[in-house]
């Protein structure tokens, strides 16, 4: 049977204190990983503008949706814009090289990114690329830093196969994962030196990938079928990774009602509109992560991501408790679903969103979903195709101001995608 699993990856900008290591299978013994710092606070500030910077994993535009719906969505109380950077191939020189024109000069205030995997080039360690590495995420880290943009560093992830379409790849996967876990190291290494925070995307992957491949099937690859882009499962990996790094604390929403005087308490961002006769009324304008139905043994679901890492748990937990039962046992309605849970559960409090796949707010979220998506497609495309194409090339000022107001409505949309969502919970004793 699979068993999801617990990882210590919490991060911080500039803490000196570390998590414990984590204690490897046996299996994994090759893998020596230096401890991440512990996250210390949330490292967002209300109205943030975030850059979402990397290669082709990143122009996938997967995680970085992820992110950005979480955001907007889970959090719309911080009000955090963002913009997706990511480009197919890009080693962090080539980043570098396009920094300044493509990004500060929208003046971002925190950014992350996430190279390594072009880096390391797809051989076993090599000290001399190591180096050309390092030294480029540190110019990355101090032009970030002059410009007053604050930086999470996102380590690579690990590879499921050697990847055929590399000329020149050489050596087993093992001989390129181990180097990789080096290429992390030293992204780790540059964060702490330049105070930036760290998001450690390679050691989950690496957990997550292991104990899938024992518990789900052999075939099950968390970086992918291609063996180097993540489906859907790696990029939950990778997103929760980053958000973890944001010091997010995941308490979503919480509602807890009194069986005795029939009152109901409902956190920030959840207005109670009536509660009577065990029907809580509630208009919501704070959203659960909401992923709808997935297979939680495909490697390109949602649902599996969320398995192997504990995303509901730290990052999702929207709350419903009851205190002062009168009944051992209650069936509980949320939309059109019920479930019965007993009075002890209750106390203890059930997690609607993890418990109830097509809930009331479903519709709301994939809205905000939706908009995300079309939005980043169209920076790629702003980016790419206009800004570094034929119509940008001798004038990438023009082309950003003929592009902007497209992107603008975009970002518009985005934020009145979010609107307020009135729902019900019944609960009714169990004789």
């Amino acid at each position: 049977m699979f068993r999801p699993f617990i990882l210590l990856c919490s991060i911080a900008f500039s803490s000196l204190a570390f998590a414990e290591p984590v204690i490897l299978p046996a299996e994994l013994s090759a893998y020596q990983l230096e401890p991440a710092p512990k996250v210390d606070g949330l490292q967002l500030r209300k109205g943030d503008r975030l850059a979402i910077c990397g290669d082709s994993i990143t122009e996938q535009k997967k995680y970085s949706v992820i992110i950005e719906t979480y955001l907007t969505a889970c959090t719309p109380e911080l009000a955090i814009t963002c913009r997706q950077y990511g480009w197919s191939g890009e080693q962090a020189s080539g980043f570098l090289a396009r920094m300044k024109s493509d990004v500060l000069r929208f003046n971002p205030t925190i950014a992350t990114t996430c190279y390594g995997m072009n880096d390391f080039r797809y051989v076993p360690f090599d000290e001399a690329i190591a180096g050309e590495y390092r030294k480029n995420l540190t110019e990355i880290s101090k032009q970030f830093r002059d410009a007053g943009c604050r930086l999470i560093v996102g380590s690579s992830g690990i590879i499921d196969s050697v990847p055929h379409w590399v000329k020149s790849a050489r050596g087993t996967q093992q001989d390129l994962n181990l180097s990789l876990s080096r290429f992390r190291d030293i992204a780790l290494d540059v964060a702490k030196k330049e105070k930036s925070g760290f998001a450690d995307i390679y050691q989950p992957m690496l957990l997550a990938d292991f104990r899938a491949k024992q518990d789900i099937a052999p075939e099950f690859k968390t970086a992918g079928k291609d063996g180097v882009h993540p489906g859907w499962a790696g990029q939950v990996i990778m997103a929760k990774a980053f958000l973890d790094a944001m010091g997010l604390d995941g308490n979503l929403g919480e509602f807890t009602w009194d069986a005795s005087s029939g009152k109901i308490f409902a956190s920030t961002g959840h207005e109670i509109i009536d509660c009577s006769g065990g029907r809580l009324k509630i208009r919501s304008t704070k959203l659960p992560f909401s992923a709808g139905e997935g297979d939680v043994k495909n490697d390109d679901s949602i649902r599996a991501g969320m398995a192997l890492v504990p995303f509901d748990q730290e990052l999702n937990r929207f709350t419903f408790r009851v205190t002062s039962p009168k009944a051992k046992a209650y069936r509980v309605t949320w939309g059109n679903e019920f479930k019965t849970y007993t009075a002890e559960q209750l106390m203890a409090g059930i997690p609607l969103a993890t418990d109830f796949i097509h809930h009331p707010l479903l519709p709301a979220f994939q809205a905000v979903w939706n908009a995300v998506a079309e939005k980043q497609a169209y920076e790629t495309k702003q980016i790419k195709s206009i800004v570094h194409g034929k119509k940008g090339k001798n004038d990438p000022d023009a082309a950003f101001a003929e592009t902007e107001p497209i992107r603008a409505a975009l970002v518009e949309k985005v934020k009145n995608s979010l609107q307020p969502v009135d729902h019900e919970i019944v609960i009714v004793p169990v004789e």
